[in-house]
């Protein structure tokens, strides 16, 4: 694919550099964890905290490869084999090889990472693929990949017994670009867990439903 220079990006934007940030406190704060916690459960979720990694893992990748193609799929997923290790486990196409242990987990999880690092990097900013909550464009797909790691790694740290507080201009951007209706009036690590059905703010109960919003916050140019 034919990559080009782009202008800098709006002070508001979500870039490749906010996504790399992310993952990198994120697996700062998961190598404290003591190696026998693992197969606890992940805060709210039904996965243990390896099966969480994975699935994390799992969604940086498949953020990055649905940039992959010249003319990426708008109609739906690029056809890799997603499947589940056991009844309720995630339907990964990642999954990491047990016996390298948590440190192997985590290099998994960063490399998926800098796969989707990379691909947000050098991907025309006019590039449209296909995602389920609607069609979206590199500087969404970064949003979507951070905000994963932030409340993954929030589930995570509860298994994990682990403190985790990301950035908030890192949250205020992300909740710019894919919450449009979250509510202004709390601190912004609180609100993206209140958009992803997590906790309850204040005048704002707890969600049961959620999505984020994707969209491009501009057309193709010329189209």
């Amino acid at each position: 694919m034919s990559r080009s220079v782009e202008t800098g990006p709006l002070p508001s934007s979500v870039t490749a550099d906010d996504l790399d940030r992310a993952v990198q406190l994120a697996l700062a704060v998961l190598r404290e964890a003591p190696p026998a916690a693992w197969d606890n459960k992940a805060g709210s979720l039904e996965w243990d905290c390896w099966e969480t990694v994975e699935h994390l893992s799992d969604d940086l990748f498949a953020y990055a490869v649905q940039l992959g193609p010249r003319k990426p799929p708008l109609d739906g997923a690029v056809p890799f084999l997603w499947e589940s290790r056991r009844p309720g486990g995630p339907a990964n196409a990642v999954h990491a090889d047990r016996t390298a242990g948590p440190a192997g987990l985590l290099q998994v999880l960063e490399a998926s990472g800098a796969l989707l690092v990379a691909m947000v990097r050098t991907t025309p900013s006019q590039v449209r693929a296909h995602h389920i909550c609607g069609v979206s464009d590199p500087e969404g797909f970064a949003a979507m990949g951070i905000v994963e790691t932030l409340v993954h790694t929030h589930d995570l740290a509860e298994g994990l017994g682990l403190v985790w507080t990301p950035p908030a201009g890192l949250c205020s951007r992300v909740l710019t670009r894919l919450f449009p209706d979250a509510p202004a009036t709390a601190d912004p690590w609180p609100t993206v867990l209140w958009a992803t059905g997590r906790v309850a703010l204040p005048d704002h109960p707890r969600l049961t439903d959620w999505r984020w919003y994707g969209s491009p916050r501009s057309p193709v140019p010329g189209a």
